[in-house]
């Protein structure tokens, strides 16, 4: 069930009454370097046992406990090699890779309906960063539009006691890749970061949380391609409070995408 989200949400039209869009980063190399890492507090992870790594650890209980919540949301993909797990209404799904040493797959990948985005104005011959892409087809008369944003995590090909499993696939990322995963102190999240400020944030606790599951993206791409980030369907543009790499408190835009799953 979609839910309404409290995040303070300070529009354009708010500031005087202009329409024009903050957004969460400078247009410099060297900023949106850094977004990667602003949304969650990263532990240093290589070197870390198990035991010790307590992010990574409950990291994977509760998205554990996501999978269980919403069984009939995750379906394999044996072409890809992966797993999805569906937004509750369909719109929205993230795959995770069990075997990163394809070459032609996305390890991570956000899939999303593009049609609110074309809506709110998106040009959809706007040349997007190469991490970003815009498919649409048609079929049955019916044509649909998707946006999809994906990274590859390396080449290694992970070792599993048996066929791999959704959660597993998602152990060896936190074994392997340990730097895209991280806690978000400020909503109480464990995520998993695509890079470029892009994730997918779950709840430490859902008894405690009523944003159970996040899709969130950096807007900075699409408000490029002419959307009107306020007026996507299905999406709240909203401030998200965080810390960056300095330890300080800052607030940041970004697309959300939100469930409840109680």
């Amino acid at each position: 069930m979609m839910q309404s989200i409290n995040y303070r949400i300070e529009s354009s039209e708010n500031m005087n009454n202009q329409k024009t869009y903050p957004t969460p980063i400078i247009k410099s190399i060297s900023i949106i370097c850094v977004s990667t890492i602003l949304l969650f507090t990263f532990a240093s992870c290589s070197k870390i046992s198990d035991n010790l790594d307590v992010v990574g650890k409950n990291s994977k209980t509760s998205f554990a406990k996501i999978l269980e919540t919403i069984p009939d949301n995750v379906e394999a993909d044996d072409a890809n090699g992966g797993w999805w797990l569906d937004a509750p209404d369909g719109t929205a799904r993230f795959f995770w890779s069990a075997d990163y040493s394809q070459d032609d797959t996305n390890d991570l990948e956000i899939d999303f309906d593009a049609k609110p985005f074309i809506a709110a104005g998106l040009n959809p011959d706007f040349v997007f960063p190469d991490t970003i892409s815009y498919k649409s087809t048609a079929a049955d008369g019916e044509e649909s539009a998707t946006i999809s944003i994906g990274t590859n995590l390396g080449d290694e090909k992970p070792s599993y006691d048996g066929d791999d499993t959704p959660l597993s696939a998602y152990e060896q990322i936190v074994n392997l890749y340990r730097n895209n995963i991280g806690y978000h102190e400020a909503m109480d999240h464990y995520g998993i970061s695509l890079g470029d400020g892009n994730m997918l944030e779950w709840a430490k606790d859902m008894s405690k949380n009523d944003k159970d599951l996040v899709y969130v993206l950096n807007p900075e791409p699409f408000i490029d391609a002419g959307v009107d980030p306020e007026s996507i369907d299905g999406w709240t543009y909203a401030k998200v409070p965080m810390m960056d790499e300095n330890g300080k408190n800052i607030e940041v835009y970004k697309l959300l995408k939100p469930f409840d799953l109680d």
